[in-house]
């Protein structure tokens, strides 16, 4: 498997860097820390950060293949037994068969599943892929939303996005989004990952990490 390089100016950002560049999840490629980087002061003795990444799955994208039907019995056994422990009597439907697993709850008043920036979702997805492999011991790719939260949000960011990077090129200045989590990074970044006149790069830490839409140097 083919080896990447990457540079930025820490590591964190670099896999970020390097998700939008496969189109791939950080569970899809191993990281190799070649340089930490370091800030300097005022600039000055600034080192970039270097990783190496080698990805566990091709960047192209597979040809979906179906899902045995007792997998997907169990994964919607698993996620209904986690909607009756938190006391959500959403329906789990099975959006796609084909892999990746593609599931949505439906119901009235899921906004608990869903959570602020969408962390708890993401926090169900996670739990629910660990029970999962351990029930059948075998890592499962599967993708959970709730009422079509994640589709409505990829759109809006989408089309957020190249609002933002017309805004940039218009002012000629950088601009910089609201925080969000890292799966939510990776869709700007994959908006924009092709326009010739501006780039991204993430800022902050932890939690207030967030996306700036800057003009292409040169």
């Amino acid at each position: 498997m083919e080896v990447i390089e990457i540079t930025a100016a820490t590591v964190e950002e670099a896999i970020e860097k390097a998700e939008a560049q496969l189109g791939l999840s950080r569970d899809q490629f191993t990281v190799e820390v070649v340089s930490e980087g370091r800030s300097g002061i005022l600039g000055v003795g600034s080192k970039e950060a270097v990783i190496k990444v080698t990805p566990a799955t091709p960047p192209e994208e597979p040809c979906p293949e179906p899902v045995e039907a007792d997998v997907v019995t169990a994964v919607t056994e698993v996620l209904d037994t986690l909607l009756g422990l938190l006391g959500v009597g959403g329906k789990v439907e099975v959006l796609s068969d084909e892999t990746p697993l593609a599931l949505d709850v439906q119901g009235d008043d899921l906004g608990i599943l869903i959570g602020r920036r969408g962390q708890a979702l993401a926090s169900l997805e996670y739990v629910t892929k660990l029970i999962v492999a351990g029930r059948l011991k075998a890592w499962v790719r599967l993708e959970i939303d709730v009422a079509g939260y994640k589709r409505h949000r990829r759109d809006s960011l989408e089309r957020l996005a190249l609002y933002l990077a017309d805004q940039v090129k218009s002012r000629q200045r950088a601009m910089t989004m609201e925080p969000m989590p890292a799966y939510e990074r990776r869709i700007v970044h994959l908006a924009l990952a092709d326009d010739p006149d501006v780039t991204t790069h993430s800022i902050g830490e932890g939690e207030n990490r967030k996306v700036v839409v800057m003009l292409r140097q040169g």
